[in-house]
């Protein structure tokens, strides 16, 4: 099968500003931009036929050009990295998988990625699929913390037993009030903000409209949910790494220490 993967890369965050072209200096120093560095990422990715970012801003446009990307420039009016997806499927040509790696994920191990190519090769029936990430007790202190302080940090989701997601919250969800031992494992699963999408499920989400849980918890995936499209998830492992998105600008030092600390330039 075909496969697309597209990095959005949106100047204009709400919550902040210029991010793609925000500097993250790795293990020995080095500065690079989030987005250069999520697309050294996708580089990574086996079974990939084409890597573009995919921008509506000129400054990106030319950053990215200047590291060596495909860039397609795409329309302001796109509100996701979903939308934003589809049509830099229209400008590309056609393929069977499009893999949506969000700018600000630029720890997502490649076989986080390959693992949802996969799942939608061996599961006919499935038209879109995430990773999600059992969160051991440090990683679901960090989640918890972000939200004593006020700050819209990572997303959990809830899943059946056939992996089909029954929602994604900013919130912690299941609730539980237990400790947990920092190395050890919870019931709580943190959302990878990863996607692969069968090229069909892009063009109707699109026909959609936001949907009302999609508005409020301001999370892309929700629309399929909203729509009866059940959003597959896909159990990974970190074999080690560390991973976290760039939310805040407070996330910047995190991401720092963790490049430090897996000794990754």
């Amino acid at each position: 099968m075909s496969v697309l993967l597209v990095i959005p890369a949106r100047y204009e965050s709400t919550r902040y500003p210029g991010k793609p072209l925000v500097a993250l200096r790795g293990a020995s120093g080095q500065a690079v931009t989030l987005v250069e560095r999520t697309w050294r990422a996708a580089l990574a990715v086996s079974g990939v036929d084409h890597v573009i970012v995919a921008t509506d801003d000129e400054r990106i446009r030319e950053h990215a050009s200047g590291f060596g990307a495909d860039v397609v420039m795409t329309s302001t009016s796109c509100r996701n990295g979903t939308e934003r997806c589809a049509e830099a499927l229209t400008l590309s040509g056609s393929y069977d998988i499009v893999v949506n790696l969000q700018g600000d994920a630029p720890l997502t191990p490649a076989w986080f990625v390959e693992g949802l190519i996969a799942a939608l090769e061996e599961r006919r029936d499935a038209r879109v699929a995430t990773p999600v990430l059992r969160c051991d007790g440090r990683a679901l202190e960090a989640l918890r913390n972000d939200r004593r302080m006020g700050r819209v940090g990572g997303t959990t989701a809830v899943f059946d037993e056939a992996g089909r997601a029954l929602y994604f919250s900013k919130e912690v969800v299941p609730f539980t009030a237990e400790s947990y031992p920092e190395n050890g494992p919870t019931p709580v699963f943190h959302h990878v903000g990863v996607y692969a999408y069968r090229s069909a499920a892009l063009a109707d989400y699109v026909a959609w409209q936001p949907g009302r849980y999609e508005l409020l918890e301001g999370l892309e995936q929700l629309r399929f949910i909203e729509n009866g499209v059940p959003v597959l998830c896909v159990e990974v492992h970190a074999r080690g790494r560390q991973f976290w998105e760039l939310n805040n600008p407070s996330d910047v030092p995190r991401l720092e220490a963790m490049l430090a600390e897996m000794g990754m330039d």
